[in-house]
């Protein structure tokens, strides 16, 4: 987790909403990802997805079986869905995001039983770090739309 939240710390520093994400397998990452969104002038360019199609080309595979995700806010429901078409076995997430979430506040896809495939998912994991970037984020978003 402590990457995720340094990739996080990267997109802030970048202008992007501060989220990271790293897919781990046997204890190594195999790969990472930070909202690049706004860089890359693309909607799905979020931590996960990019961690997603970082790890995929590591296995040369579709499937993710054996790994496990760390995201510092909440998967929204184009991330939830990625997750379970990768067959990620393992979801730990910061914050709740209860605006977009799919993972739990908003809406609950990975946990619903309507699937073949129900990754387990842990909440809460460093969710005061992950909570005070994203404030960061919009404070300082808030206090430049004021000066234009």
């Amino acid at each position: 987790m402590f990457e995720a939240l340094s990739l996080a710390e990267r997109a802030l520093n970048e202008g992007e909403v501060p989220i990271g994400a790293v897919v781990v397998r046997n204890n190594r990452i195999i790969g990472r990802g930070y909202n690049q969104t706004e860089t890359l002038k693309d909607p799905t360019a979020h931590a996960e997805m990019i961690a997603i199609t970082a790890a995929a080309n590591s296995l040369k595979s579709k499937f993710l079986t054996g790994c496990e995700l760390y995201i510092t806010v909440e998967p929204c429901l184009m991330c939830s869905g990625a997750i379970l078409l990768s067959r990620i076995e393992k979801i730990y997430f910061g914050a709740f995001e209860p605006k977009f979430g799919a993972g739990g506040s908003l809406y609950n896809v990975l946990e619903e039983n309507k699937y073949n495939h129900k990754p387990e998912v842990y909440s809460g994991i460093y969710a005061k770090e992950s909570a005070d970037l994203m404030t960061k984020y919009f404070n300082q978003k808030r206090i430049l739309n004021n000066l234009n």
